[in-house]
């Protein structure tokens, strides 16, 4: 437990590398914290071209909401996508981009990569509160599921964690991995049903009579954090159980190992870099 006390003690060394990493994201920008939200926004617009007006591609009406709007519906399972794949990029190179720091004073390296997951999680916050404001809107029930969505915010943050622990550490010892990391995100975001349904999925399982496929679809993790996501958001109802409980496991056991692997290799890190 002596690492976690250094870790508990330097709260406030968080909390200035947290902010410091807020402040210095879009300094000398015209539009700001604004970025945050024109970003998505652009995304969300491409996507909505591409596969809304081009392909053409089928959404079932939100239940018992009765929304059926493509944007809303993407940006509930884009905006966590977002959060998910910035935690996993900063995180991973925070090790690396501050070896200087780390070779001229100790404090618990840890500090590092959570700074990025609080800087992130700050815009996320921002998105999100933009977000649900837009659904309230549209006719969407959203406020009571409000304290729900926040709890799986907070799993969804805990199970990035946990990766960007891990990655952080594997970067060190092998510079190509935030390379290799960029291009397995590229496709674990197709692999997920944030631009498209999950019926697609399955009605491909079926027309194949292969069922095992959507089984091992629905092993991605992030698949049930999007699920989860639109559920609360977009259909304004409970998440299956199965669904809530994997998403609780998943950020339990990330964050479990992404601690004991970081805590177990932070002393080597100064003479690595």
């Amino acid at each position: 437990m002596t690492y976690m006390t250094d870790l508990v003690s330097s709260r406030e060394l968080l909390a200035n590398l947290t902010a410091r990493e807020v402040k210095g994201k879009y300094r000398r920008t015209v539009f700001g914290q604004l970025w945050s939200l024109i970003n998505p926004l652009a995304t969300m617009l491409i996507y909505t071209i591409v596969y809304s007006f081009i392909f053409k591609a089928r959404l079932e009406v939100g239940d018992p909401s009765g929304l059926h709007f493509y944007p809303l519906w993407l940006m509930c399972g884009l905006l966590p996508w977002i959060f998910f794949r910035s935690v996993l990029n900063a995180g991973m190179s925070s090790i690396v981009a501050n070896g200087s720091l780390i070779k001229k004073v100790y404090f618990p390296r840890m500090n590092l990569p959570l700074a990025t997951v609080g800087a992130h999680g700050f815009t996320w916050m921002i998105e999100m509160a933009f977000l649900v404001v837009v659904l309230a809107c549209f006719g969407s029930f959203i406020w009571p599921w409000i304290p729900v969505v926040a709890f799986f915010m907070v799993m969804l943050a805990a199970f990035a964690t946990g990766l960007a622990l891990m990655l952080a550490i594997v970067n060190v010892h092998f510079r190509d991995m935030q390379h290799l990391i960029g291009i397995a995100l590229q496709m674990w975001m197709y692999l997920t049903p944030i631009i498209y349904p999950l019926t697609l999925v399955q009605n491909a399982a079926d027309k194949a009579n292969k069922p095992w496929i959507l089984h091992l679809y629905k092993l991605n993790p992030m698949e049930r954090f999007s699920t989860v996501f639109r559920n609360l958001m977009y259909d304004n109802r409970w998440p299956h159980w199965s669904d809530s409980l994997a998403c609780i496991l998943l950020a339990a056991v990330s964050l479990a190992l992404g601690y004991f692997v970081f805590s177990r290799n932070e002393k080597k890190l100064a003479e690595l870099l």
